[in-house]
């Protein structure tokens, strides 16, 4: 049975109307902007030094043997990855800047690492932010073949070692992400309408992926045509060590965030309502982890803090640690999940735990999820 889309249950609008008020407080009274800060300018800086830095040091040649090269573009893949978790991922969220332009220029960078910001913001911002861990509505979770990151997803022989390879695959996340899913992804997004609300068109769309993904192969290959010690293979190399570990760090961030033990997959019932409003939906299916290593949660975007970034999306990052206490306790006022990891390496196990039980063949067969027509941006 097909739906034109899904609803969240109506009532429980007591908690985020509480939490939002309590967390709008917090920055009347502090006076402090909801965006971007000194901190998070700094972090940009940095975030745009690692990537470019390395790959100028290539391209002049003075980066020219092939263990330097190897080593400036391992710098490149946490370059690539901090601009991802932190620059582009605030600034297509709108919460970089009070300025419009700002974040559309900001958001661009992901272009600029061989992306597409367009797919990005109906992917993560529309159907992961909307629907989380809702099968065949959240991408995050759809199906990706060897790895099965859904109960309701379809059982094959070889999930069952799945928490064993999963972790090569995630390194492969950007690579296929540019090289192939932005093309499937925009047709698909054009064919189910999903362009009219982000305020663009197919001919602007297709020109824009076009000609970025052109410039960024030209990027890649410019130091192989300027530097003669550079033979033509060795970009391409360069270009998957760099993603590789762009895709695995990405991976392991968002992963057990969503995909844990613990955490929910909601499915809607025969009129297409979930269970909960959509901040409790929230709750229900996203954890925290390692909220107390500063330094982590600084080059990951703060997005240990899941919870914080889900409900406030249109929260700069550089502010979860200060409202997640507010969070944390509204949450255990109204009785609700608050779902959170110690530490980083706790959230990676429970993951772990979570894939191996994914990869166990169903003893009975799952309920199949609704097959719902496309939700509209």
């Amino acid at each position: 049975m097909k739906y034109t889309s899904l609803q969240f249950a109506k009532g429980q609008a007591e908690f985020f109307a509480t939490v939002s008020q309590r967390v709008n407080q917090y920055f009347k009274t502090n006076n402090i902007e909801r965006t971007a800060n000194v901190h998070m300018v700094v972090k940009t800086i940095v975030m745009f030094v690692l990537y470019f830095g390395p790959y100028a040091l290539i391209a002049t040649g003075i980066a020219s043997t092939m263990p330097m090269i190897i080593a400036m573009v391992v710098v490149m893949g946490f370059g690539v990855s901090g601009i991802g978790l932190s620059i582009m991922h605030d600034a297509n969220h709108g919460s970089y800047s009070k300025k419009a332009w700002v974040n559309n220029l900001l958001g661009f960078s992901l272009n600029l690492v061989g992306g597409n910001a367009l797919n990005w913001r109906i992917q993560h911002n529309v159907l992961h932010h909307t629907y989380t861990n809702v099968h065949e509505v959240d991408e995050d979770i759809s199906p990706r073949g060897v790895l099965r990151l859904c109960p309701t997803e379809d059982w094959k022989p070889i999930h069952r070692y799945q928490h064993f390879y999963a972790w090569f695959f995630y390194g492969l996340l950007t690579i296929v992400w540019i090289s192939f899913k932005d093309y499937g992804r925009l047709t698909r997004y054009i064919r189910d309408g999903m362009l009219a609300k982000q305020k663009t068109n197919a001919a602007k769309e297709w020109t824009i992926l076009a000609i970025t993904k052109i410039l960024y192969l030209g990027f890649l290959f410019l130091p192989a045509l300027v530097v003669p010690v550079i033979s033509w293979w060795m970009p391409l190399v360069g270009f998957l060590i760099m993603h590789f570990i762009a895709g695995f760090i990405l991976a392991i961030i968002f992963q057990p965030a969503h995909v844990i033990a613990g955490t929910e997959f909601p499915l809607p019932d025969e009129t297409g309502t979930l269970e909960n409003t959509w901040a409790i939906h929230q709750l229900h299916t996203t954890t925290n982890f390692g909220r107390k290593h500063r330094a982590f949660s600084w080059f990951v975007g703060g997005l240990n803090y899941q919870v914080e970034h889900h409900l406030f999306p249109n929260i700069c990052h550089v502010h979860y640690r200060a409202i997640a206490p507010i969070v944390e306790a509204t949450a255990k006022e109204f009785g609700v999940p608050y779902k959170s990891k110690e530490t980083f390496f706790e959230a990676i196990v429970a993951h772990t735990q979570m894939m191996k039980e994914l990869g166990k063949k169903p003893v009975l067969k799952p309920k199949p999820a609704l097959k719902l027509a496309p939700v509209h941006a």
